[in-house]
């Protein structure tokens, strides 16, 4: 999966736990129609779900060593871990920066669908 758009899963991820969140809290459960709560927000589930969509395969030999295991888990792992974190630290860092600021004007979610959309323009693109 290329960076934008594990940053833009990312985003999607966030906005959705908010709408989980949001959902919980006026009341709506597994029950009333809210699907894929885990009766803590949403956020495993939707964490879950993020891990799944973004991590690679890893193929790892029967008879490799530790030390060869290890270095094909970090191998295939630290790109897609790294770009991952980094897209939670820019989405955190556009909400703080809104909140810091006083912004009423705009609700998280707006905050992060204007991140999303400079993502998609190619603003935080690597080298850029």
């Amino acid at each position: 999966m290329e960076r934008a758009e594990i940053l833009k899963r990312v985003i999607g991820i966030l906005t959705e736990a908010q709408d989980v969140r949001r959902a919980v809290e006026s009341g709506l459960d597994e029950d009333n129609g809210l699907e894929g709560d885990t009766g803590s927000g949403g956020a495993p589930g939707v964490a879950t779900l993020l891990l799944n969509e973004m991590l690679p395969s890893i193929r790892v030999p029967a008879d490799a060593t530790p030390q060869q295991v290890a270095a094909l888990v970090a191998e295939a792992l630290g790109p897609a871990l790294h770009t991952m974190v980094s897209g939670f630290s820019l989405a955190f860092t556009s909400l703080a920066i809104a909140h810091d600021a006083g912004r009423t004007d705009v609700s998280a979610i707006e905050v992060l669908q204007e991140l999303a959309l400079e993502v998609e323009a190619g603003t935080y693109d690597e080298g850029a």
